[in-house]
Formats: structure tokens, C-alpha cells, sequence
């Protein structure tokens, strides 16, 4: 169940006290700033302008990231969000995890027509494929393949989507 990070370890103390060395203090003051008005903003268009253009992030046409959502502070622009996927209510997507030893960083990739079900955690390194669908309170610790239905913590798949039941 490997997912797909960068590690670096540290020395001395635990990575998070590390924490200005791996990203600029301003960089984090900025997007805290920006995403915590993006998680109040209920214009669709406005938030998705914020994420493009003030913290880097790629994000498809049509999509509609609900109230509340928490992008990752640090490295938000390692996220990308495919078009025409919403992303429910107070979901948090990670992009890095600071550990005792190491911390580790790795690219989210969420596909296009994407259903993330509210008061989900994505973790980092992971990428759900396009038609797929997570249920409400799922930690998403690993890959999820298209148009396959998960949900749980831990996660399971639940079934295949086919075709003929997208609509």
C-alpha cells in the first residue's frame, strides 16, 4: 500500500519542527489567508479562480468544490482536480504529512467527473481515477481506480461503475 511520495527525513526534532525549512513562512501565511476564504466563498467561479491563480492549483472546468473544504496549506499547487468533479463538504486534501522522522510529500490527482463525498481525507501521493466515486467520511489511503465506488476507514472498494449506471 505504497503511495506515491517523496520522503526526506531529518536529523534532529521532528519534521514538523522543521517546518520553515521545507516551505517559506509568507508562502503558508498567503494560503492560509486565501484558502480559508475559499472555504467560506459560496461563488463556485470566484473560489475556483483563487485556487488557480493565487495558490497554483489546477483545477478543471465545471468543478464545484464545496463549503468548507480544506486544501493542503503547504503545497497546494501539487493538487489538480479534473473538470466537471465536485468535492464535498469540509473534505481535506493533503498534498504533504509531516512525521516524526521524515516528512514526505506527493501529488493528489483527482480525475475528471469525480465524486468525493463530504468529510472525506485524501492523503497524499494518491490519485482517483476519472468516473469514480468516494463515499462521505472515507480516508482515501491508497489509489482509486476509475469508475469504481469506495468508501470506509479503512477504504474498500464497494463496486464497479458501469457505464449504463452514470447518468
Amino acid at each position: 500500500m505504497s503511495r506515491k511520495t517523496e520522503r526526506y527525513p531529518v536529523k534532529s526534532a521532528n519534521s514538523l519542527w522543521h517546518v520553515y525549512k521545507t516551505v517559506p513562512f509568507l508562502k503558508v501565511v498567503k494560503n492560509f489567508i486565501v484558502i480559508q476564504i475559499a472555504r467560506y466563498t459560496p461563488i463556485l467561479t470566484l473560489k475556483n479562480w483563487m485556487y488557480r491563480h493565487l495558490l497554483r492549483m489546477k483545477i478543471g472546468d465545471e468543478t464545484s468544490v464545496a463549503l468548507m473544504v480544506m486544501m493542503d496549506v503547504m503545497f497546494p499547487e501539487r493538487i489538480k482536480i479534473g473538470s466537471n468533479s465536485i468535492i464535498g463538504y469540509n473534505t481535506t486534501i493533503l498534498a504533504h504529512e509531516y512525521l516524526i522522522e521524515e516528512y514526505r510529500l506527493g501529488d493528489v490527482i483527482i480525475g475528471d467527473r469525480v465524486m468525493i463525498g463530504a468529510n472525506t481525507t485524501i492523503l497524499p501521493g494518491v490519485t482517483i481515477g476519472d468516473g469514480a466515486i468516494v463515499s462521505a467520511g472515507t480516508l482515501v489511503h491508497k489509489d482509486v481506480p476509475a469508475n469504481t465506488f469506495v468508501g470506509g476507514n479503512p477504504m474498500q472498494m464497494i463496486q464497479e461503475i458501469k457505464k449504463d449506471e452514470k447518468s
